[in-house]
């Protein structure tokens, strides 16, 4: 088949043939999951976790079928055979397998999916999308190869994120063993089992510790320029809230300022930023400046931290203040108005934290929770590149740019 034969056909007319049926599923309510429990999933509207809406009993499907989100935005799925339900808005989509290859009609259809919208008065009922999306008509062998390609990218997709969500779930209990107990002189993380332990105002921690007020760790806290900021390369870059990224400095969406002050306000290595105000959610983000030779300036909302490096590692202290039960605390201080929250920095300079008496154990801990970082980012890493190479099969395979046998010998898809 040419690339000049790859004509599209309208979803409708390929359902007028009957090679294509389109349904909609059943009422089910918590009192119907109630009364019949069960195993079995149940799939309903949302376009996240998988769409799925609870486990039940009963079961309408045991085959191969495609579904969609009628009431979330129209997202479809694709379902390997298994027993499940779906509920009335949801909907299914059963294909001939004697003319399509169901997870190539579920490709095509996600792919045009992309440009499509649906809101609350346009929603995804079967008698919209029959008009909306189309089909290639390919041999089914031809199809079957290109599902398999995308399924291949999928699978190693889904696998990277199951190692993202590992290494997440191992970072997060890392960050809470060694920002509580510590790590003794032999490299061993402490327990009270094996090492002295005390009381304190933050429950009990190593006897080598001692709970100290965040003022008394600082040489300097300092607000950022009040000024309005430009979007033209002019001036120094000014660094915002939204530059402060998972405890890091993201240089992506600068803006700009020409004044003198923030020409003579600019951050060093070590220095750490911390977002006074905005929502709550935005209330208390933190973020390590190391980038020497790279002058910039901060707003007036941020607030520089300067730790006192012979009893804080700065890195020690970013990672203390991105804690979970650290970020509880300081947002403890936030007065709630009525559009944003704000932390007062005299308020902020009480806050308590739990810090290793020794310079070299605070570094150890870094060391250690930065390789578990950095381990987790080359895996995202990984991720955006399988993600950038699905998008790209899905824009040649799915358009007749690039015919489908020539790709099946392509070294990088054998890799996958």
């Amino acid at each position: 088949m040419s690339v000049e034969s790859w004509e599209p056909i309208l979803l409708n007319e390929v359902i007028r043939e009957d090679s294509i049926l389109l349904g909609r599923g059943n009422i089910i309510s918590s009192k119907d999951i109630a009364e019949i429990p069960g195993s079995y999933p149940i799939y309903s509207s949302s376009a996240k976790s998988n769409g799925e809406f609870g486990r039940y009993g009963n079961f309408m499907f045991d085959e191969e079928l495609i579904t969609w989100s009628i009431d979330g935005g129209g997202r479809f799925f694709y379902r390997p055979k298994h027993k499940f339900s779906v509920t009335n808005v949801c909907g299914y989509m059963r294909v001939a397998l004697s003319r399509w290859d169901t997870r190539f009609v579920y490709y095509l259809l996600d792919l045009q999916h992309k440009n499509i919208a649906f809101d609350y008065q346009t929603k995804a009922h079967p008698s919209v999308i029959r008009n909306l999306y189309f089909l290639v008509r390919l041999p089914i062998e031809e199809q079957t190869q290109i599902a398999a390609i995308l399924s291949t990218i999928d699978r190693a997709i889904e696998q990277t994120e199951a190692i993202i969500a590992k290494q997440q779930r191992i970072k997060t209990g890392l960050m809470q063993d060694l920002l509580t107990k510590g790590i003794d002189e032999d490299g061993n993380v402490r327990s009270e089992a094996t090492h002295k332990f005390k009381d304190s105002p933050l429950g009990r921690i190593p006897v080598e510790w001692e709970v100290e007020k965040l003022d008394s760790l600082l040489i300097e806290k300092r607000y950022g320029i009040s000024t309005s900021l430009s979007e033209d390369p002019i001036g120094i870059p000014v660094l915002r809230m939204n530059n402060l990224v998972k405890g890091e400095i993201d240089f992506t969406d600068l803006k700009y300022s020409e004044r003198e002050d923030a020409r003579k306000l600019t951050l060093d290595d070590g220095d750490v930023l911390f977002n006074r105000t905005n929502s709550i959610d935005y209330v208390g983000r933190t973020a390590i400046y190391r980038y020497s030779g790279k002058p910039v300036s901060f707003a007036s909302y941020l607030v520089r931290l300067v730790p006192d490096n012979a009893r804080l590692c700065p890195e020690y202290l970013n990672l203390c203040l991105n804690d979970g039960e650290n970020q509880i605390r300081v947002k403890q201080f936030a007065t709630i108005g009525v559009q944003q929250a704000n932390v007062n920095p005299t308020n902020l300079g009480t806050l308590l934290l739990a810090i290793p008496q020794k310079i070299t154990e605070q570094k150890q801990i870094i060391e250690d929770i930065s390789a578990s970082i950095d381990c987790q980012r080359g895996t995202n890493t990984n991720l955006r590149k399988l993600q950038s190479l699905k998008i790209g099969l899905m824009q040649d395979l799915l358009t007749g740019n690039v015919r489908v046998t020539a790709l099946l010998n392509d070294q990088e898809i054998a890799k996958i």
